[in-house]
């Protein structure tokens, strides 16, 4: 059985960082735009790489989805950037509008989300965008699971075409996927057998998942651990065929 180990604790909106920077190399056709919030999307190297292909659009965002979708007209394939909150929630009715509609191919690029960002209060804070999103008919939904996952996940929606929501986050986390997994949208990744139960986990708590089943080991019982990483498409056959195996689990 392969044994996951932290291989330092990484920010996964670092991981989009390196994926975007990586992006501005090999594809003259990626842009990137933002909103008002370069640092904490981690942006800075493919702006010093790529001036001409960066557009600073302010505190702007809805103006920012509809500036992206013009983009995609022209045959660019745009990254937005900014907290989740006002990627989703503040934004919706231009990317159901103008993004979705249409198929447009912008990738919505989404950090700090859900509670992560405790500090800021309320306002900066979202649970629903993963629910907002996979609502909306031709979305692709993408939560990774610590920097190396995201950093892959980044370079994969470029080759998609469509619009995608690609979501991560802001504390430091275990960093502990290899290259070698790889990463394919709509494919969860078995990490743990088991034979017992089945643990599905996405995003930040694919870790925490790991662990779970470490100590569930302790008390004899053998745990199945999946990576989701794509919450949409949902790669229903893995999950289906662990909890059809694992059904029957019953131990005194």
């Amino acid at each position: 059985m392969r044994v996951y180990s932290n291989l330092g604790n990484k920010d996964t909106r670092s991981g989009f960082g390196e994926g975007l920077a990586e992006l501005g190399r090999i594809n003259p056709n990626v842009v990137a735009l933002c909103a008002d919030l370069v640092g904490s999307l981690k942006m800075q190297t493919f702006i010093d790489e790529n001036p001409n292909r960066f557009f600073q659009v302010g505190i702007a965002e809805a103006n920012m989805m509809g500036i992206a979708a013009g983009l995609t007209i022209g045959g660019k394939i745009p990254f937005t950037g900014t907290f989740a909150n006002f990627s989703t929630g503040r934004v919706y009715d231009q990317i159901r509008q103008s993004i979705a509609y249409s198929n447009k191919n912008v990738k919505i690029c989404a950090s700090h989300a859900g509670i992560t960002l405790g500090e800021d209060g309320a306002t900066h804070q979202i649970l629903e965008d993963i629910g907002l999103m996979k609502m909306i008919p031709g979305m692709v939904v993408i939560n990774p699971c610590d920097f190396n996952q995201t950093k892959l996940a980044t370079l994969a929606v470029a080759e998609y075409k469509g619009p995608v929501y690609l979501r991560f986050g802001r504390p430091s986390v275990p960093n502990f996927t290899t290259n070698d997994l790889g990463f394919k949208i709509g494919e969860g990744i078995l990490l743990r057998p088991g034979s017992d139960v089945t643990i599905v986990a996405t995003g930040h708590l694919v870790w925490e998942a790991l662990e779970a089943s470490a100590e569930l080991k302790n008390f004899d019982i053998e745990s199945e651990v999946i990576n989701i990483h794509t919450i949409k498409p949902l790669d229903e056959k893995i999950i289906l065929k662990s909890v059809k195996k694992n059904r029957v689990y019953c131990k005194r």
